[in-house]
């Protein structure tokens, strides 16, 4: 049985100190996608074909307050946000066990990949984290080089750097 696709989904735009957030939800309050307006175009069009009947209409999104908690300070203020980022029942672990990577600390490719029990599968889980529609909230932000480097983000490595150093994995 296929889930149903949502007929509406709300793009809010939240400003943040690294930038405008683009947070798209759906009538139920499930987190879709989550970008950066630097990357508004590919979200569209992902959007586009992941939900080609859906109607996308800006406005402020249920998740808002949320967000602007984990902006503001509180770090946990994300977790347990309901997503649904589509995906391979590979990408889906790999995302799943993202989410227990705790604020404030992160993990290296290789070990994400031995905790999804395919430890010779980190290029795969490399490519999975960073296909996550869900950044954030699924938290591909939080994996980094084996040799402690701030790898690839698709929102680019300096909020990358941000992002944890608010957590407080990195110092300022």
């Amino acid at each position: 049985m296929t889930a149903r696709l949502p007929e509406t989904l709300t793009l809010d735009r939240i400003p943040t100190p690294i930038g405008t957030a683009l947070v798209v939800t759906d009538e139920a309050g499930v987190l879709r996608a989550f970008n950066w307006t630097d990357y508004e175009p590919q979200m569209r069009s992902w959007i586009g074909r992941r939900y080609p009947k859906a109607t996308l209409a800006e406005g402020q999104g249920p998740l808002r307050p949320r967000f602007e908690a984990y902006f503001a300070g509180r770090t946990d203020a994300v977790d347990g946000i309901r997503w649904d980022g589509g995906g391979t029942d590979f990408q889906k672990k790999v995302w799943e066990t993202l989410c227990t990577i705790p604020a404030g600390q992160t993990w290296s490719y290789a070990q994400l990949a031995e905790t999804i029990g395919r430890p010779t599968a980190v290029r795969a889980v490399g490519l999975a984290n960073g296909s996550n529609p869900v950044a954030l909230v699924v938290p591909c932000h939080r994996v980094i080089g084996s040799n402690g480097s701030l790898t690839g983000y698709g929102g680019g490595l300096h909020r990358k750097r941000w992002l944890l150093q608010h957590e407080g994995v990195l110092s300022v």
